[in-house]
């Protein structure tokens, strides 16, 4: 079915991310799931191709792009290739960029936002913690005002490109009486005294994403660090969590459709009693299904996405896009894994790898069982 959320301009840009996928991500992705990690070479041919700083002003090394939908083909090729290497540069694309772009001071978008757009500097997001998950506003990581300087104490858990990132943007409570109205945002740069990275995390799936905990003890931190108003972190960070829940779901439908293809293909060659998997009235049915699961729900993103560029995208709706289509990912990998019999269980098949990598998709950023509730409160409920 014809996308009309695209023009020929977001084509001809498609064409240089599914290039640079292919060059630097395809021909290394078996380096990549032994490495455990992005490698930097790789960041810094996305940021030779203009790929990191795409929404970032021109004047500080991006590209001045004022149009979400460039960052949407990007998500879309990256998830065809896995969700891991989406994960990673969303994370820095997507999620750290308009922090940095919108709250950040002119003399921090000089320091850091050439090396943000070249991946000389790659970003992470410090708000999760061991004890909070989803729960952003009883995070416990403190900050305390020491002359000119801040005094940052706490833990992060679950941070994506934690291990190399150079610029952490953390969250921490300077005001702690006053609640989530207490919380501000700190720009933590790599080499800081106390800052420590702990492991690099054992997950299920994801490989080739590196994801981190880390600890900050006693770390000082200058003034000049601090990224938007003090106490107003916790508005910036609920400000700036649609984009990063709508760019998940955009990641999460193009792995799950591009999984889906593959094993179409799949099950038209692969033969048992005769005759092609596919052919079984069964089987036919449930692809049949799944294909129009998947395009009705790459109807509603694409209707976010246009939304979103605009500037229109609720907060709510990001959630119903998120959750749906992490739970719609999971089920189609799923079925795909069983379509491919014992195969589909072999890491040796991206389908298996796909099917590990999703499970992820329906807790962070925001667990599905969160976005539900967010939509339930907006019905009145």
């Amino acid at each position: 079915m014809h996308r009309p959320v695209y023009t020929a301009d977001h084509d001809d840009f498609r064409t240089v991310a599914r290039n640079f996928v292919d060059r630097s991500l395809r021909a290394n992705e078996e380096n990549l799931l032994r490495a455990g990690m992005i490698d930097r070479a790789i960041w810094l041919d996305a940021g030779a191709h203009d790929l990191l700083g795409l929404h970032v002003p021109e004047e500080y090394g991006g590209a001045g792009v004022d149009d979400y939908r460039y960052s949407a083909v990007l998500g879309e090729e990256l998830g065809k290739f896995t969700a891991g290497a989406a994960s990673s540069f969303g994370i820095h694309v997507d999620c750290a960029a308009p922090y940095l772009v919108e709250l950040g001071t002119d003399e921090q978008r000089r320091r850091w936002l050439p090396g943000f757009c070249s991946g000389e500097i790659i970003t992470a997001i410090g708000m999760t913690e061991p004890s909070g998950g989803s729960d952003l506003a009883a995070l416990k990581t403190t900050a305390i005002a020491d002359g000119d300087d801040w005094i940052l104490k706490g833990s992060k858990i679950f941070i994506t490109n934690g291990i190399q990132a150079d610029l952490v943007i953390v969250a921490a409570r300077t005001s702690p009486e006053k609640g989530a109205k207490g919380i501000t945002l700190f720009g933590v740069e790599a080499g800081m005294a106390g800052f420590v990275r702990g492991r690099k995390l054992d997950k299920v799936g994801q490989l080739d994403s590196d994801t981190a905990e880390l600890f900050f003890d006693d770390v000082r931190v200058p003034a000049t660090n601090v990224i938007g108003e003090v106490d107003r972190g916790f508005v910036a960070m609920m400000e700036r969590l649609p984009q990063e829940r709508i760019s998940g779901a955009v990641n999460n439908i193009a792995n799950a459709g591009q999984i889906l293809t593959e094993t179409i293909g799949y099950v038209r060659e692969r033969k048992a009693f005769g005759q092609a998997v596919g052919s079984f009235q069964h089987n036919k049915f449930l692809i049949a299904e799944l294909v129009t699961k998947v395009e009705i729900t790459q109807a509603f993103v694409d209707r976010c996405i246009t939304e979103h560029a605009a500037g229109q995208l609720s907060a709510v709706d990001a959630a119903k896009a998120k959750w749906w289509t992490a739970e719609v990912q999971n089920q189609v990998l799923d079925a795909c894994v069983q379509l491919h019999g014992g195969y589909g269980f072999m890491n040796e098949y991206r389908v298996a790898r796909a099917w590990k990598d999703a499970r992820v998709t329906k807790i962070w950023a925001g667990s599905n069982e969160i976005m539900k509730e967010l939509i339930g409160r907006d019905l009145g409920l």
